[in-house]
């Protein structure tokens, strides 16, 4: 035992003054040595500065692949834990069918993102998440007997923003015609302050003019929780 021992010490030794770092090391000798040990056994060895500079670089490359698999560990753990997620909830996919239920869906989404008051007879819904505003405008024409000519469009950006890409886009997505847009309305504080996020199209605010069909949303909530 002692002979191997030596024998692995010595091999070391004979690989560090080469300029091996401790990783490459245990990696040639098939071991897993504790690098205090390796670090005690070559104490008295002489490095150049050559064989530091590519010991330090050796270790550095070493670091960024570790680095790049615990990012491909740790996607690949988030990618089975949000299918998790969508497997335990498949089975709510077909709820909104029931127009009861979108109707409910309808009114606490507009609680939560609506305005409170009736401005000038209208509903009022904004939002900048595409997903949100097309899922909004699709339980309102599934629930109500929309008038299309009454929705009205009004798109908030910042000053460095596109405008008539802007419209072009919030009017895809809302499949509401352009003439009824009103004039966008850009924020002044964002003067002279380029755009970081270069995916934001700003906020979409939806006007619907309808007393009685923001009437109608705004009271919902309220039956549902505290009854009529």
């Amino acid at each position: 035992m002692r002979s191997i021992y030596y024998s692995f010490k010595s091999r070391v030794i004979q690989l560090r003054k080469s300029g091996k770092s401790y990783s490459e090391i245990n990696k040639i000798i098939n071991k897993v040595i504790p690098k205090s040990t390796l670090s005690d056994w070559c104490s008295n060895i002489y490095l150049t500065s050559g064989q530091k500079k590519k010991i330090d670089e050796s270790i550095k490359e070493n670091s960024k692949k570790g680095m790049q698999v615990a990012w491909i560990i740790n996607k690949e753990r988030r990618q089975k834990y949000l299918k998790s997620i969508i497997d335990r909830n498949q089975y709510l996919e077909p709820i909104l069918k029931d127009i009861n239920i979108s109707k409910v869906t309808l009114s606490i989404l507009y609680l939560g993102e609506g305005s409170k008051s009736l401005s000038r007879g209208s509903l009022c819904f904004g939002n900048s998440d595409p997903f949100i505003i097309n899922m909004f405008l699709s339980l309102m024409r599934k629930c109500y007997p929309i008038d299309e000519s009454k929705f009205r469009c009004t798109v908030l950006c910042r000053a460095d923003h596109n405008i008539s890409d802007l419209n072009n886009f919030w009017s895809k997505i809302t499949a509401i015609p352009l003439k009824q847009f009103y004039k966008a309305r850009i924020d002044a504080r964002t003067i002279g302050k380029p755009s970081r996020n270069l995916n934001y199209k700003g906020v979409c605010r939806i006007d619907y003019f309808s007393a009685d069909l923001f009437l109608d949303l705004m009271s919902i909530p309220k039956i549902i929780y505290r009854g009529p």
